[in-house]
């Protein structure tokens, strides 16, 4: 992530810059950055995520979405997520329906480049969103999952999961996530949980 040259935008400017844009950009207190390319297996576990939750949601209300919608967390944040789903039914900013507003579960695959950034100020802005039930972190190179799940309006609790046998509960919209579907097609490219190697 790398910001564009100094200058403070406003929302209204970022959104009219953005739509004509050709590559996404973050938004973050009056600055714009630039959003890398991701790795193959950061890839792969996104799109194994759509196949398990869009299974899981099929003939429901709600909507998956992966990294090319926009949310906007605040008037001072705009982001585009790795995976959203919204139940029951979404909300949008404007009529380009490009800004999503009313997030359930909100996912970031862990990469070198974005790790500080979802675990500090995205973490601290998501906890903010009145809709927002579940935020869950998920490492790219070993089985861990991280999950902040809503208990009260203002009261989060972090639970973490490692390991190939173990599930995500997502109340919130009545559905799982199990570790070998997120990890599919890359279990043996995995280190073991928490090793530094």
């Amino acid at each position: 992530m790398s910001a564009l040259p100094k200058h403070v935008w406003t929302p209204e400017e970022y959104l009219t810059f953005e739509r004509a844009s050709e590559v996404k950009h973050d938004f973050l207190n009056g600055e714009i950055y630039d959003m890398t390319g991701a790795s193959r297996k950061h890839n792969q576990i996104v799109v194994n995520l759509a196949i398990s939750l869009g299974s899981q949601l099929k003939g429901r209300t709600c909507e998956i979405y992966t990294s090319d919608m926009r949310v906007k967390v605040n008037s001072r944040h705009y982001t585009y997520p790795d995976a959203v789903v919204v139940c029951p039914e979404p909300q949008f900013e404007d009529r380009a329906f490009d800004t999503l507003l009313n997030p359930t579960v909100i996912i970031e695959v862990l990469s070198p480049s974005t790790e500080t950034y979802d675990r500090t100020a995205k973490l601290k802005n998501y906890r903010a969103i009145a809709s927002l039930m579940h935020y869950i972190l998920i490492a790219e190179d070993s089985a861990h999952v991280e999950q902040y799940s809503r208990t009260g309006d203002t009261t989060w609790v972090i639970s973490e999961v490692d390991g190939l046998d173990g599930v995500i509960e997502l109340p919130a919209i009545q559905g799982t996530l199990s570790m070998l579907d997120i990890y599919v097609k890359l279990t043996l490219e995995l280190k073991p949980p928490n090793s530094e190697a």
